[in-house]
Formats: C-alpha cells, sequence, structure tokens
C-alpha cells in the first residue's frame, strides 16, 4: 500500500508540474513543408464522393420472374451490389446495424400479378441514414433506376398513362439527411486526435531541449510514473475536449445519443489513451518539439482526416487505402461514434471497433514505456 501511495504522489507531482508547463506555453509551433504535399496526396487518392457498387439488401416477397428482373436491373450497371437477400422488412435494420448494408429494396406480394392486371405498384427503398452522403447518393440512383424501370415495363407490357411503377424510400437513422448528424461524430474523433498527439508530442521532447530531463533522472521518479504523469493531463483535457464538442453537437446540431453513454465513455478513453500514447511515443524518440510536432501531424493528423472514413466512405478508397487505414484509430473511433449516437449499437455490434482501440491503446503506452529510458545518450 506504501509502494502504490508513492507512486501516486510521484504520478500526481509530474502532472501538476506538466500542468504548469500547460499553461504558461502557448507557441505554436509550424507544421512543417512535407504536409502540403502529403496532403494533396491523401485527398487526390483517399477522397471521392462518386459512389459505386453500394451494398444493398433485397427483400422479394413476391419471388417471380418480373420481381427477380427488377433487383438484378439495379445491381446490373455495377450501382448497386447485393449483399443478402431476406425474407421480411424486419430483418434490415439489423444488416444496417452491422454496416453490411447501407440500403435495401422492398418488393411486396403480388408484384407480378398488379402488374398484368394495369395497377400501379409500389417498390420501398430503406436507407441507413448514418452515412448522409452514402444515403443520398443511394436514393439518387435508386430514383435514375426506377424510372429506367418505368420505361422498360411500359415497353415490355404496353402501359399508357401513369408509370406502373412507383418507389416509395424511408431513411433510417437520419430522415432527414443531414450532413450534421454524419460529419459531428467525425469531427469529434478529429479534434481528439490533434489535441492527444500534437500536444503529448511536446511533453518529453520539451524537457530534452530545457534540460530538464537530467533533473528528473536525479529523482527516484520511475518510467511508469513519468509515463502516467505526462499522459493524465492530456487525458482530462481530452475528456474536455469530448464533452464540449458532443454538448455542442447535441445543442446546436440536434445530434442524438442514442445508444449507450458507459459505451461511449469506454471507446472515447480508448481512443485518447491510443492517441497520447501515440503522441507521447514521438516524444520520446525525436527528443524535439519542432520534429515531434511534423512527426505527429504526419502520423495522427492527415490519416485521422482522410483515412477515417470522416470525410468519404472507406471502401470507396484504393485497396491500398483501405489496408492502410487498418492502422489509423480514428477508423474504429469514428465509426464506434456513429454506431452509438446515431444508430444506438450496443457492443455486441462494436465489439470489433472497442477490441481494435484496446489494442491501440495498450501497444502504444506500453511502446513509450519501453522506448523512454533513464539514460541521456
Amino acid at each position: 500500500m506504501h509502494g502504490f501511495q508513492r507512486f501516486a504522489i510521484r504520478v500526481f507531482a509530474l502532472t501538476s508540474k506538466e500542468v504548469a508547463h500547460i499553461r504558461r506555453d502557448s507557441r505554436t509551433l509550424a507544421l512543417g513543408l512535407a504536409m502540403p504535399v502529403l496532403l494533396l496526396v491523401l485527398f487526390g487518392f483517399g477522397v471521392s464522393f462518386d459512389l459505386s457498387g453500394i451494398p444493398l439488401a433485397v427483400v422479394d416477397q413476391d419471388r417471380t420472374e418480373q420481381s427477380i428482373d427488377v433487383w438484378r436491373t439495379f445491381a446490373a450497371p455495377d450501382e448497386f451490389r447485393v449483399v443478402a437477400q431476406l425474407e421480411d422488412p424486419s430483418e434490415v435494420e439489423p444488416l444496417f446495424r452491422r454496416k453490411e448494408a447501407v440500403a435495401a429494396l422492398v418488393i411486396p406480394a403480388g408484384f407480378a400479378r398488379d402488374l398484368r392486371r394495369g395497377q400501379e405498384v409500389h417498390l420501398q427503398l430503406l436507407l441507413d441514414g448514418a452515412d448522409g452522403n452514402t444515403a443520398s447518393q443511394a436514393l439518387a440512383k435508386a430514383n435514375a433506376m426506377g424510372l429506367s424501370l418505368n420505361q422498360k415495363i411500359r415497353r415490355d407490357l404496353g402501359f399508357v398513362g401513369a408509370p406502373p411503377l412507383e418507389l416509395k424510400s424511408m431513411t433510417r437513422f437520419n430522415p432527414e439527411a443531414r450532413s450534421a448528424l454524419f460529419l459531428v461524430p467525425g469531427l469529434v474523433g478529429y479534434i481528439l486526435a490533434i489535441v492527444a498527439v500534437l500536444l503529448t508530442a511536446l511533453t518529453v521532447a520539451r524537457e530534452w531541449e530545457r534540460g530538464s530531463m537530467e533533473q528528473l533522472f536525479a529523482t527516484p521518479v520511475g518510467r511508469l510514473e513519468v509515463i502516467f504523469g505526462k499522459l493524465l493531463p492530456y487525458l482530462g483535457l481530452g475528456t474536455i475536449q469530448l464533452l464540449m464538442v458532443l454538448c455542442v453537437g447535441a445543442w446546436v446540431f440536434e445530434v442524438p445519443v442514442r445508444g449507450s453513454l458507459p459505451l461511449l465513455a469506454l471507446c472515447s478513453l480508448l481512443f485518447l489513451f491510443s492517441m497520447l500514447g501515440q503522441g507521447l511515443l514521438i516524444s520520446v524518440v525525436t527528443r524535439n518539439q519542432m520534429v515531434a510536432t511534423q512527426v505527429g501531424a504526419l502520423s495522427a493528423m492527415l490519416p485521422s482526416l482522410l483515412l477515417s472514413g470522416f470525410l468519404s466512405p472507406i471502401d470507396n478508397m484504393p485497396t491500398v487505402l483501405q489496408w492502410v487505414s487498418r492502422l489509423v484509430p480514428a477508423r474504429y473511433f469514428v465509426s464506434a461514434l456513429r454506431g452509438i449516437l446515431l444508430r444506438g449499437n450496443g457492443l455486441s455490434e462494436l465489439w470489433q471497433e472497442t477490441l481494435a482501440l484496446t489494442v491501440f491503446s495498450v501497444a502504444m503506452v506500453a511502446a513509450s514505456f519501453v522506448k523512454f529510458q533513464r539514460r541521456l545518450a
């Protein structure tokens, strides 16, 4: 117990010292000449708003030659990609929650019979509105498909007058297709990444530049105590940033919180620890504030902005960038935020994201501990 008390006292002393540094140091360092080049490359290859192969679930309750021809027409031009054939519309929402589909086409029973009788037929398109960009493009493509189907049916069956086919759509999770609901979760991840990596990247590097690391080595403070003493102030700062962004999002943009608050807190803490550990690792390795800032910006800010799914769907990126995005913690955090805030997902749907964030946080903090040595050279 006495050992733990000594550990807590030393961590508290280092944390207080770091808080004092944060309050005194308000400088903003240049991010380097390499950032514009990397920004151009990542934007050129990673950001595209032209979608193809949108995952589509099909609920064919008619199961006739005409109904099969309808959903095959949707998939034929590669605009949609059929990923599941379901029996009932109630099976669609679980697919949306697991992100296995973003649209579902429902063909009612009696579809072919009503067409032969010359009656107006209604199709239903269900959309996952948590990703507003994909949902709006899926709706536009589906409307175009509906016009094409009307022309084909008129030609094959000799319809005259009003169009025989009417496509009705319904968007889940974001029925108004408001871009704010799609962007705010991504902004939360991006802001936390900036706060965590760029600020912690300056901690140990600042100690080396100012010569105070030698004084720290003269004390009985251990490596683990230094690591926690450096991380805790920025963990508090990141928590404040998270609460502020969520409050502003809920108040100004009416972003809902449909899922579990404890799960939201867990994912946020894991993401913060992973990014804090990454920034601290950079600081330990570089020992220079300018270099640490540049490396932090290149390794965290841009990937969190461009490779996390914040701006464009990861599935629409080149295969190489999709694999690279697996090494970006923000990818899993943004996905978890959208699932919790917009879809109301729980741990059963988000266990992969939670596990990935856990692995990243443990790996980064452990790497910082290993690389930090109590020697001057």
